[in-house]
């Protein structure tokens, strides 16, 4: 059996706290809440959280499907070089940043989310596992005069290649006629009843 690749899990959970983070931040922002700054930390951090998470890692086996327009934040991402490639850097990030909206309901499970994300991090990286963004692979555009091939010169279904070897001319001339009206040996009435 196949090793699990921890970082595909705990990419999917941070970019789901992130968003859990910004919908609570919202609620407490909104609502006026008493500690109403948490909820617009919360806000801020949920954002850098998804952004940070939107580009997919590519997987070590396998293909991994890409995110629509991951191939801008990515390029964003790699910038930062080893701070958001290394998972162990990512895992105390997580960390860090999930402590502050604890301190707020409205908050509190995207803080909890963000936490498990940390935890899942820091497993990926004790694993020895890594960021490396997904590279458009070159397309390979076909030769035109390589692809193109004579089309079948009968319908299917067509016979065993041995049967579809044309007859010779003699062999033609023996059968006669290959055109005009055929008979037929059973004797067709037109009677109605």
């Amino acid at each position: 059996m196949g090793q699990i690749e921890w970082a595909m899990w705990a990419n999917e959970q941070a970019l789901a706290s992130g968003l859990i983070l910004i919908t609570g931040g919202i609620v407490a922002t909104a609502g006026r809440f008493t500690q109403w700054y948490f909820g617009a930390y919360s806000i801020v951090a949920g954002v850098f959280v998804c952004l940070l998470e939107y580009p997919r890692g590519k997987r070590k086996k396998g293909s991994t499907m890409e995110r629509c327009g991951q191939k801008y934040m990515t390029a964003v991402v790699k910038l930062f070089g080893p701070l958001t490639r290394n998972y162990y850097i990512r895992a105390v990030l997580h960390l860090l940043l999930s402590v502050p909206a604890g301190f707020l309901l409205a908050t509190i499970l995207g803080t909890a989310c963000l936490a498990i994300a940390s935890g899942i991090y820091l497993l990926a990286a004790v694993r020895g596992e890594q960021w490396t963004p997904i590279e458009p692979k070159p397309q390979e555009r076909p030769q035109v005069g390589g692809t193109i091939k004579q089309p079948p010169s009968n319908p299917p279904p067509r016979p065993p290649a041995e049967a579809r070897k044309k007859p010779s001319e003699e062999e033609a001339a023996a059968e006669g006629p290959s055109a005009g009206p055929q008979d037929n040996p059973i004797p067709v009435t037109d009677d109605v009843v």
